[in-house]
């Protein structure tokens, strides 16, 4: 049986954390163009208001989960991951399974956007993971190549 990976440091998981959001600013627009260019045929206009917005927030929701997922349990890599040798794993070592994405992906939510405290967690975890991985029983570890 060989060795756990080496967990990925702190400073180069945030890195890739930035990197990421440039990807996802860019799938974010894209989506959101298929959201409105049929909503300003059928309305005659871009604004999406009333069940129109919650509809693009559900939209976005789905586009983004199905992103991450589909990286995440093909090889355990996005293209900024990749770039920064970083591996999304499950217990184990393990590749990481649809449930387990899902899982990650619907508690990355909540750890991001309350001021970050999910991702401040990994200054006090004995481990130094972030608290969606934590709770999703994941980890990202550090690869050679």
């Amino acid at each position: 049986m060989s060795a756990p990976a080496p967990s990925a440091t702190l400073l180069r998981r945030l890195s890739c954390l930035v990197y990421e959001g440039l990807i996802v600013l860019a799938l974010l627009l894209l989506a959101g163009l298929a959201f409105l260019l049929p909503l300003k045929l059928a309305t005659g206009s871009f604004a999406a208001e009333g069940w129109a917005l919650w509809l693009l927030r559900a939209w976005i929701l789905l586009v983004l989960g199905a992103y991450f997922s589909w990286f995440w349990t093909r090889g355990g890599q996005t293209l900024p991951m990749r770039t920064w040798r970083l591996r999304l794993v499950g217990p184990d070592d393990a590749a990481v399974d649809h449930r387990r994405a899902l899982r990650r992906y619907l508690l990355a939510w909540p750890s991001v956007l309350a001021a970050g405290i999910g991702l401040a967690w990994a200054l006090v975890d004995r481990d130094r993971q972030f608290l969606h991985d934590r709770l999703a029983g994941t980890r990202l570890v550090h690869v050679e190549s």
